[in-house]
């Protein structure tokens, strides 16, 4: 290091040892656009409704908990997810109905709508991390390669988190000519990665693109953003309401519950299906990401109040990000769903579907799952007298 080098901003210097896997920072123009958004107050984006974006309570408790050697094992299956098979042939077919959905793990979902392919967060790589030797690991391989996936007409980014945005991932499709929608700032992470500003619709909250008569609106969360220690909130975070000429859909990205799904609603919806995430949530951080029964609530909100359609839920399965055992958020919304008479769609990863055709319902989980516990069962109220069950043997339930 030479004398020079002590001079420079301590700032600078970070980013000069910055790798490729956490992006870029926003910059000119791109910076300046954000300046102007009404969403951008006092140097960040704000949420729509007030959130805290780091972990509440003691990290010390949190860290005993999570890193507890029984806790870990509930977190994981106990065998091997069961990917479905056929992925690659199912997909060679059209939608009967002009709508198919495919869950390829977590967030990652293939939307075929009305003779358009849509890929909302894909993440094929193995680790969500900038580091390819540490970082939660998958915890089932991707249904199928990104290259037998075959052409994407869109490919749609949540926001900047590793589980969703991907660099190996993004470097691949970057080479193919798809076009990309991403909230306003993630733009740069892209550019930096090969994705042309020409291929790129970078939309602040309520802004449309339209691509190939399928309209992208990026609707309202409330999330945060950041690839690194130093987290700026420069980048904004999206949840997104999708309509072709015969269907409506929606991905709710991540988010904590808020009101605002009900105007999401009433503007975009009702929706034929929407993508909830209902995992990795926690109490010490319940304002950015829900539990399956906020999920639950946020559908019908979106459909008007009532139960409609379909619900997918996403954001679970494929990761170890949260306390919570790992077939939590399967069970938590079968019952969700049970209670509130929802359909609800279960698809084991890489299962292809039609909302409005015969829907994978059964709780695939339960055959590699440890046993869990239920707090969220209520005892229902009959003549003779109620038992709560703590703990659900799931294998023994089969």
């Amino acid at each position: 290091m030479t004398g020079a080098d002590y001079l420079l901003p301590f700032r600078t210097k970070l980013r000069s040892m910055r790798t490729e896997s956490f992006g870029a920072d926003p910059a000119g123009a791109r910076m300046e656009r954000i300046r102007r958004s009404p969403h951008f107050v006092d140097g960040v984006f704000q949420n729509p409704v007030g959130a805290r974006t780091r972990p509440s309570g003691s990290t010390v408790e949190f860290a005993k908990i999570y890193f507890h050697k029984e806790q870990r094992v509930r977190r994981t299956p106990a065998g091997n997810v069961p990917v479905h098979a056929t992925t690659l042939a199912d997909l060679a077919l059209p939608p009967a109905t002009g709508l198919r959905l495919t869950w390829m793990g977590h967030s990652s979902v293939l939307a075929e709508i009305d003779g358009r392919r849509i890929l909302f967060d894909p993440v094929w790589g193995e680790r969500c991390s900038p580091f390819p030797f540490a970082g939660p690991k998958r915890l089932h391989p991707t249904p199928l390669s990104l290259a037998a996936l075959g052409p994407v007409d869109v490919v749609v980014i949540s926001h900047d988190h590793y589980d969703h945005l991907d660099l190996p991932t993004i470097r691949a499709l970057a080479r193919t000519d798809t076009v990309f929608a991403v909230p306003l700032g993630v733009g740069a992470h892209l550019e930096r990665w090969g994705v042309p500003t020409g291929r790129m619709h970078e939309l602040d909250w309520n802004e449309t693109a339209t691509v190939a008569g399928i309209s992208l609106t990026a609707t309202p969360a409330r999330h945060f953003c950041g690839r690194g220690l130093r987290n700026q909130q420069h980048a904004l975070w999206a949840s997104w309401a999708v309509k072709g000429p015969e269907h409506r859909v929606y991905h709710s990205g991540d988010t904590g519950y808020f009101p605002g799904f009900r105007d999401i609603g009433a503007e975009h919806g009702p929706f034929d299906v929407t993508m909830i995430q209902i995992g990795a949530y926690s109490e010490y951080w319940p304002d950015i990401h829900m539990t399956p029964d906020e999920g639950m609530r946020a559908h019908l909100d979106l459909q008007g109040g009532r139960p409609h359609g379909v619900l997918l839920p996403i954001h679970w399965g494929t990761f170890n990000l949260a306390p919570h055992a790992w077939a939590e958020p399967g069970e938590w919304t079968k019952d969700a769903g049970e209670e509130a008479g929802q359909t609800v769609a279960f698809p084991r990863p890489g299962e292809p579907f039609e909302p409005a055709g015969k829907l994978p319902t059964e709780p695939w989980w339960r055959a590699v799952s440890q046993p869990i516990t239920t707090p969220w069962r209520r005892p229902k109220v009959t003549d003779a007298p109620s038992v709560h069950r703590e703990e659900v043997d799931l294998a023994g339930e089969r």
